[in-house]
């Protein structure tokens, strides 16, 4: 077949050279932007506003560091090189692009980054469950596997038979068991090849801010000359999740998880590894949240630092990046309405591929009750292969790179966590200050701020203290142990929604579930909107929520709560008096305790301590019901 010859109609038309599609749009200032801003501001009833305006819309994402709504060119422009992947500072990635092989239809090869490592958890005592979950996974996308052994975990004598199935020259193994766990597995694979990534997971600094004891650090080097027989086989797990898993915020696992590998790095120069040799056995482990921007920039802030202390140390640049693996959080893992986690999981495993973690591990949705089941560790890896395998997301490296905004708070992480690291060291190092204190202080402050932002619900858990869904039906679990049990001087366990979990917990006891009687007040569309947000409050707490116009369906009810409109309320004192006449004993207001109407005793809004109205309400309810 034959093809027209172009012709003025059917030639492509080029672009002229000086096209610009934003030409006929005057462009906006930031002032203007500001102006906005204020007015929204000034109609949701902000008269104060400061200077610049966006400062009342910071929010804080750790200790000591919070973000605008807004960044410009010019929040970047005095900030330090980032470099480039696999070059030193490492804030762009600790990896390097490898070529991939030239196309078998002789098309130029392309290079393209090798993505992360798919790693799975195993923790199941039971020895056939956990052989047959470990030849699934790596049957369905798992690259390497992470052992637990010992107490929590696997038996440490069955360590052989649970790997008999697997090709430990190219599925690389993590373990988690301390020293008997190492000697174990170095005695199992004793003139055998490994596949390069593997680790010993030897964590004595972890074991002591769990437990709270003091740890043996003496024999490390030993086993990491027997571990360099295997070649890329580390010996040192620098666990930062024990002090995520306490509450701590990303400055404090960031300097917590310097000032530790800053310790390993002493131990193992004084027992006669070079500080090169030293560097190369240890792998870095954080944790991977929900809030995509903050794990993105610890993640890379955490290479900076990890950079910055390697060459104070004298570490040689080309052994100076830090090898990462993300886990995503246990503290953002819910026990009710579990199916949410998919979607924090699946935003975590996001961050954690974007931030450049060398290795993943995505915890199964059901984690929080109990061990998982074979469909939870299908949807784990599956989540992982989604992001790498249908979206390519390991494809490009530090796709983040360049952001106004996340270049902004990778830097003001790496500041605040070099103060905090700082401190440790001032302190007498890591092992000194988990001895002393100064950790668990800190920690605690950090997580008795989130406490307040999660009892008000400006830190939001959607299935939990928003949208609960009180007719849900728990899946049940078997009972999983603790691979690092808290001791009494140690770092607590802790997540996020345990205060509301618990709160559900005595109101599903056995019984009529206690509930609370909402008095609507106007007409539907005054009082729809504080109806919902009142419903949405005292569910949360595993409250039944009848509601009825006025007083005259308060049934057997003991607490009430008024919804109506601020112009609706003139008649909200004497509502409550005909509720209190019908046997309520304590009557809430939905709104703002400026409103001061008589006859109630208290108000509930957006930022009230939710924690505490349902906790006085459910000790109203079930006291009246002994």
């Amino acid at each position: 077949m034959s093809h027209p010859t172009p012709d003025a109609t059917t030639a492509p038309v080029a672009p002229p050279d000086d096209l610009a599609l934003a030409a006929d749009f005057p462009q906006p200032t930031l002032d203007q932007w500001r102006d906005l801003v204020a007015g929204v501001l000034r109609k949701a009833g902000r008269e104060d506003l400061p200077e610049p305006v966006e400062e009342a819309l910071r929010s804080t994402v750790a200790t000591g560091v919070s973000v605008r709504p807004l960044y410009t060119a010019a929040d970047t422009a005095d900030l330090p090189g980032t470099g480039a992947p696999g070059l030193p500072p490492f804030v762009r990635g600790s990896r390097v692009v490898r070529p991939a092989p030239a196309a078998a239809d002789g098309q130029a090869a392309t290079s393209t980054p090798a993505g992360w490592d798919v790693r799975q958890r195993h923790a199941d005592p039971d020895v056939g469950t956990t052989r047959d979950a470990i030849g699934a996974d790596l049957e369905h996308g798992v690259t390497s596997l992470w052992l637990v052994l010992g107490e929590g975990g696997v038996p440490v004598d069955a360590l052989g038979e649970v790997l008999a199935d697997v090709l430990l020259d190219l599925a690389p193994v993590t373990l988690q068991g301390g020293p008997a766990a190492a000697e174990a597995f170095l005695d199992l694979v004793a003139g055998r090849e490994l596949a390069p990534g593997g680790n010993l997971g030897l964590d004595p600094l972890g074991v002591q801010a769990a437990s709270g004891e003091e740890q043996d650090l003496s024999g490390l080097a030993g086993f990491a000359r027997r571990a360099a027989e295997h070649g890329d086989l580390r010996t040192v797990v620098v666990d930062a999740t024990v002090v995520h898993d306490a509450g701590a915020t990303a400055v404090e696992e960031l300097g917590c998880a310097l000032s530790a590998g800053v310790a390993y790095l002493r131990a193992l120069t004084e027992q006669g590894l070079s500080v090169a040799e030293a560097a190369q056995q240890l792998e870095f482990r954080f944790a991977a949240t929900a809030d995509q921007f903050t794990t993105i920039a610890t993640l890379r802030a955490a290479r900076r630092l990890w950079d910055r202390v390697g060459e104070a140390a004298g570490v040689p640049a080309q052994v100076r990046g830090m090898r990462q693996h993300a886990v995503t959080s246990s503290v953002m893992t819910t026990a009710r309405d579990p199916w949410v986690n998919m979607l924090r999981t699946t935003v975590a495993c996001f961050a954690a591929g974007v931030g450049g973690a060398d290795a993943v591990t995505v915890q199964p949705f059901d984690a929080a009750l109990g061990l998982p089941d074979a469909f939870a560790r299908r949807i784990a890896r599956n989540t992982q292969a989604l992001l790498t395998e249908e979206s390519h997301l390991g494809r490009v490296l530090d796709p983040a790179g360049g952001s106004w905004y996340v270049e902004s708070l990778t830097d003001a992480l790496a500041h605040a966590a070099w103060d905090w690291f700082t401190e440790l060291e001032r302190a007498g190092g890591y092992a000194a200050a988990l001895a002393s204190g100064l950790v668990r202080d800190r920690v605690a402050a950090a997580w008795a701020d989130r406490s307040r932002r999660l009892a008000t619900r400006r830190d939001p858990i959607t299935g939990v203290s928003e949208f609960p869904n009180l007719a849900e039906k728990l899946p049940e679990r078997r009972p999983a142990g603790e691979a690092l049990p808290p001791g009494p001087g140690g770092l607590p366990r802790v997540r996020a929604a345990q205060a509301f979990e618990q709160l559900r917990d005595r109101s599903d006891a056995p019984g009529d579930r206690p509930a609370g009687y909402l008095a609507t007040l106007g007409k539907p569309a005054a009082h729809t909107a504080r109806l919902s947000f009142a419903t949405n409050l005292f569910q949360a707490g595993g409250l039944a929520t009848p509601s009825g116009d006025g007083a005259a369906d308060l049934g057997g009810a003991t607490v009430a709560c008024i919804c109506g409109a601020d112009r609706d309320y003139a008649a909200a004192a004497d509502l409550a008096a005909e509720l209190r006449a019908a046997g309520a004993q304590r009557v809430w207001l939905a709104g703002k305790p400026d409103l001061a109407v008589d006859g109630v005793d208290g108000y509930v809004f957006a930022g009230c301590d939710a924690v505490d109205v349902l906790t006085t309400t459910l000790d109203e309810l079930l006291g009246a019901r002994a």
